[in-house]
């Protein structure tokens, strides 16, 4: 039986050091492997597009353009891209800013090296589910005064669809969404991914965003 490659990460710091580190917290692992470096936003896009790593992690503040835009940009290059937005806060405002952008997460820089495995390895995954308490709370700050989205898309859901958005809006996993609803986990699982296909939507983050701009679920509640 053969072993699969382990799977390509690009860094896109403006720190060398911060580069180096995360260097060290990829290579050690069997399953991963940087493919690549990046220092400002146009090496970042032009690295991606070149590289087509599986993940990538994403400083916000480089030279030239910045994070955000570089995520558009590789976003709009390669619409599978995994991007992994790197913060200095957990409520940084560029942080939101990004998930807008298109990216499936994001890491703050001081985490510990066991959460930024969880958060590539969750993301390689497709759930994206990094930190959704930190997510929610982030979209209850800067939420306010976006520009809305389509409420119309959510007439393409059915009302159980719609519960189960909703309880991942607030950040449950699909256990404790199987546990409110009285469902089994795996149906649960199902109406993730139908709400997903529906929406046009690449993951549970952005699932999550869709949720508070749409005025499905409201901040605070």
């Amino acid at each position: 039986m053969t072993e699969s490659a382990p799977a390509g990460v690009l860094i896109c710091d403006d720190q060398e050091l911060m580069r180096v580190g995360l260097r060290m917290v990829v290579d050690s692992q069997p399953d991963l492997t940087v493919v690549g470096e990046a220092g400002d936003g146009a090496s970042a896009v032009e690295k991606a597009v070149a590289l087509r790593p599986d993940v990538i992690l994403m400083d916000v503040q480089m030279p030239g353009f910045d994070g955000i835009e570089a995520t558009a940009r590789i976003g709009a290059a390669l619409p599978d891209a995994r991007i992994l937005i790197v913060t200095t806060f957990d409520l940084d405002e560029y942080a939101y800013a990004a998930l807008r952008a298109g990216a499936s997460g994001f890491l703050v820089k001081d985490a510990p090296a066991e959460q930024m495995l969880v958060a590539i390895r969750g993301v390689l995954r497709g759930d994206a589910m990094v930190s959704p308490s930190v997510t929610r709370r982030l979209l209850e700050r800067f939420v306010i005064g976006a520009e809305p989205v389509d409420r119309g898309r959510l007439d393409a859901l059915t009302e159980r669809e719609r519960d189960v958005l909703g309880l991942l809006a607030k950040g449950l996993s699909n256990a404790e969404i199987a546990s409110q609803l009285y469902l089994g986990e795996s149906t649960v699982k199902t109406h993730v991914g139908r709400v997903l296909a529906k929406l046009e939507l690449r993951d549970r983050v952005h699932a999550v965003v869709f949720a508070y701009e749409s005025g499905l679920i409201r901040p605070g509640s």
